[in-house]
Order: structure tokens, then C-alpha cells, then sequence
């Protein structure tokens, strides 16, 4: 017996939300879409009950990790990813065995394996959060209750699970009934919160001007003081400083870099085999696999750093040379030195500008730091990218099957979807290559000049690649709503 059919019983009968058996019209999906979205941000804001001190473990990485800190959507999405990093190297090594392309048994025990891995993540994420010191139960409120910290840290860990849970099922309902996905839609959310924070927040107790707009004001009118223009302090505090120009610019800068790589396409012509004068093309992105990827990219070095946290926080005696981290409160310390503190990403212009005398480490530390933070984003960028490529079905050999089943071909060329396959070799892998290094790289470039809000490089570009792919799926459905018979050609 082989292991599918084995699994294959407890896979298949997971829960699941019901996939719609017709077309769902464009407002209904509209409806679910923002139903969800309501619903997260309301999660967001619900505490885990008995929660005392705590620390975020996930640090710089919550901005892609769509969660928030100290409620019950504490994991996010991380389990979700890193279930996808797992099954993707897993189908990637033809482990699996699975024919996800044709075979609709298979499809079924992949998704159910999937969701049986996010479950796994999700307890094994939880686990260390709550019973490694980064979320202390409140020995008030289990006092009060009557029991033990380590019972009230077992209700926590349920509150903790239940929330990974919704979000597992959010995202199904979003990519079964609404607009888009589920894990970009609440990074959309998260990041954007962060965005508008970073621009218009006003103190409300009068402590001082938080946003861009407001810190500007407050220059304006004398209140924020700033050294004179022509000096270094000047110049420091304009750009870097109170200021902050350069992070404008930064984030300015990639929401053009982002939109215009997204118009950048070769496009093949493609014509109806049957109806004359029916003709087409299709279009093969310089971001072919979309910033998605980058998501995998960051969620596996936040699980690195994650192990590197729960090893300072329980490892008492670690080796300097496996990681020195500053200071002793859990989830806040950072790698000063050893292993973590190469494999970790740049965050700020403050992480690698040694002479700005805000990091102790010596110039060549820092420099082999942005060496692997760079080639880690590159590298990864584009591995995960032709990963994200074949098991999405954007390969050659499933976007050929795609083109003939919709009666197309390449004008010029026999209508065949082995000889659509090889035209579409020429242009498909390496395009994905270069546009998942190209991602890798802006990455790394946005989190070293700094952006708006202190949202992430990566963060950043998920937002805008996000919203710019949503604005073209939301126009998509309204043509197929104007235009019934474009939903068969597309079978939908």
C-alpha cells in the first residue's frame, strides 16, 4: 500500500469550505471579500486572554507575516507559507508523487496534505511562543481562575491555534468565494496600516509628531528642532532623521519600480484555430511569478531567526560563534554577532551605515551581512520563483495545455501542445529567473534605504505587486460579468 492510500482517507475529509458549483457573480464576491477583510481586522484586535508580558518573536518579519502581536492571529500566515516552502521543495524533488496537473485524486490529497501541514506549523509555530517565554500567562489572572500559569498557557496555546485555524480558513473562503487571495489580501491590510500610520499619525497624548506629514509640521512651525541644512547633523536629521526624505523617496520610488516592471512583458500572438479573425496574445511578465515568492523567501529566514530567538532565550551556555544576541528580553533581542546575525536581513539604513556610529559591529561584519542578505534574496528569489512557477500551473507545459484547450494557438505553428510547449520554453524559465532575482534585489535595496511606517522592503513590494494584480483580476471579472461568453472561453 502505498502512502496515498493511506493518507488519502484522513486527507481527504479534513474540513474544507465548499468550493461554489456555478459562476459566483462579481458583487457576491465582492461581499466575501470584504466580509473576510472586516472579519480580520476585528481579529486582529481580540487579546489572548491571560496574557501577561510578552515579546515578538517574529520581530522586523510581521509586516509579510500578516498577524498581529498579542492577539489571536498571533501566528499569521507563517504556517500557511511554510507549508507551501515544505510541499514545494517536496514536489519540487518529485517526492510526492503526485500528479497536481491532471489527476483530480491527487489534487485533493495535495490540498488536504497542505492543510494537514499548516496544522502541524501551526502547533509546532504556537508551541515555543507560549511555554519558551516570549508570551508569559499573567499570574494575576490565573490566580484568579484558580489554576496553574502552565494551565493558563495551555488556553493560550488553544486561543493561538484557533486563530491560525481562522486564517486558514479565510484564505480558502477568499480563494474559493471572493477577489485575489486570502494571505495577499491581509498583507495588503497589514502593510497598509503601517503605511498610513507612518504618514498621518499624530501622538494623541501630545508626546510628539509620529508621521511623515505631522513630523513635518512640526519642523515647519519649530516644534521638531533640526540641525542646520548645509551640515552633517543637517543632512542626517533631513534625510534620516526627523525628516525622513529618504524613506519617502524609497517608498516612492518602489511603488514606480514595481508597477512599471509589472507593464514590462513579452507578448506571444496567439489565433483561433477555427473562428478567423480571432486573435490574441499572450503575455509573458518580466515578474512572471509575481512578488509572491518573496513571501517564501522571508518566511524562511524568519524561521531561521525564530530558531535563533527560542535557542538564546533556552540555550543558556550557546557559543558565541552560533549567535551573540543584545540583551536578555526574548523576542527583542537581536543578533549582534556569530551565524544569526549574518543570516539575518538588513532592516534600516542604521543596520549597515557604520558611520553613523549607530551599530558597533566592524564595517566587514556588516558588509558580508548585506553580501549574504543579498544573495540569499537573489538566489532564493529565483529558486522559489520557478517552484512558485510549476506548481501554480504557469509552467510551459500547463500554460500550453491552457492555450489549446481554449482552441488557440501560435500563429505559424502546428496546433499541438507539444510544439506551443517549446515556444513557450524560450521565453517562460528565463523570465523567471530574472524577474525573481530582480524582486530579490529590490527587496534587499528597499530595507537598506529604509521605507514609510518602517514597513519592510519586501513587505512594500507584496503590497503594491498585490494590489496592482488585484486591480487586474477585479477588471477581469467585470468584463466576464459585460461579457457572458468570455466566461466560457476562459471556463469559468
Amino acid at each position: 500500500m502505498s502512502w496515498k492510500e493511506a493518507a488519502e482517507p484522513v486527507l481527504t475529509r479534513l474540513p474544507a469550505v465548499e468550493r461554489p458549483t456555478k459562476h459566483v457573480p462579481f458583487k457576491r464576491k465582492l461581499g466575501w471579500t470584504a466580509g473576510v477583510l472586516v472579519l480580520y481586522f476585528f481579529l486582529t484586535n481580540v487579546g489572548i486572554y491571560g496574557l501577561g508580558q510578552n515579546s515578538d518573536i517574529f520581530g522586523q518579519f510581521r509586516t509579510i507575516l500578516a498577524g498581529a502581536q498579542g492577539s489571536i492571529l498571533q501566528v499569521g500566515i507563517g504556517p500557511i507559507v511554510t507549508a507551501s516552502i515544505v510541499l514545494q521543495l517536496l514536489g519540487g524533488a518529485d517526492l510526492l508523487g503526485l500528479n497536481t496537473e491532471e489527476n483530480p485524486r491527487d489534487q485533493a490529497i495535495y490540498q488536504g496534505l497542505q492543510k494537514l501541514l499548516v496544522i502541524v506549523m501551526t502547533t509546532l509555530t504556537a508551541l515555543p511562543m507560549v511555554f519558551a517565554g516570549f508570551l508569559q500567562p499573567s499570574t494575576q489572572i490565573a490566580n484568579s481562575l484558580g489554576i496553574s500559569t502552565s494551565a493558563l498557557g495551555w488556553i493560550m496555546f488553544a486561543q493561538i491555534f484557533v486563530g491560525g485555524m481562522l486564517i486558514l480558513y479565510m484564505d480558502e473562503i477568499i480563494s474559493k468565494w471572493g477577489v485575489g487571495s486570502g494571505i495577499g489580501l491581509f498583507i495588503i491590510a497589514g502593510v497598509s496600516q503601517r503605511l498610513i500610520g507612518g504618514l498621518f499619525a499624530w501622538s494623541a497624548l501630545g508626546a510628539g509628531y509620529v508621521g511623515f506629514f505631522p513630523r513635518w509640521y512640526g519642523i515647519l512651525t519649530g516644534d521638531v528642532e533640526m540641525g542646520p541644512v548645509l551640515t552633517r547633523t543637517g543632512l542626517f536629521d533631513l534625510f534620516l532623521g526627523p525628516g525622513e526624505l529618504l524613506a519617502l523617496i524609497t517608498t516612492l520610488l518602489i511603488f514606480g519600480v514595481v508597477v512599471y516592471a509589472e507593464s514590462v512583458r513579452v507578448e506571444i500572438p496567439l489565433s483561433h484555430a477555427r473562428v478567423k479573425g480571432a486573435r490574441g496574445r499572450f503575455p509573458v511578465k518580466l515578474i512572471y511569478a509575481s512578488v509572491l515568492p518573496m513571501i517564501l523567501v522571508r518566511a524562511l529566514q524568519a524561521n531561521v531567526q525564530f530558531l535563533g530567538r527560542i535557542l538564546n532565550a533556552q540555550w543558556a551556555g550557546m557559543p558565541a560563534w552560533v549567535g551573540d544576541y543584545a540583551g536578555t528580553e526574548g523576542g527583542f533581542a537581536e543578533p549582534t554577532g556569530g551565524l544569526f546575525y549574518y543570516l539575518a536581513p538588513i532592516y534600516s539604513p542604521q543596520d549597515w551605515m557604520w558611520w553613523l556610529g549607530e551599530t558597533a559591529a566592524a564595517p566587514w561584519k556588516i558588509m558580508l551581512r548585506v553580501g549574504v542578505d543579498l544573495t540569499f534574496m537573489i538566489v532564493g528569489g529565483a529558486v522559489f520563483a520557478i517552484f512558485w512557477v510549476e506548481t501554480t500551473d504557469m509552467g510551459p507545459r500547463a500554460t500550453a495545455r491552457q492555450i489549446q484547450n481554449s482552441g488557440m494557438q501560435i500563429p505559424g505553428f502546428r496546433q499541438s501542445p507539444g510544439v506551443t510547449e517549446k515556444v513557450l520554453e524560450r521565453y517562460i524559465p528565463q523570465v523567471t529567473v530574472i524577474g525573481g532575482a530582480l524582486v530579490g534585489i529590490l527587496a534587499v535595496m528597499a530595507n537598506m534605504l529604509g521605507t514609510i511606517g518602517q514597513v519592510s522592503g519586501t513587505g512594500l513590494l507584496l503590497t503594491v505587486s498585490i494590489t496592482y494584480k488585484l486591480y487586474e483580476e477585479i477588471a477581469e471579472e467585470q468584463m466576464m460579468e459585460m461579457h457572458p461568453m468570455m466566461r466560457q472561453m476562459f471556463g469559468d
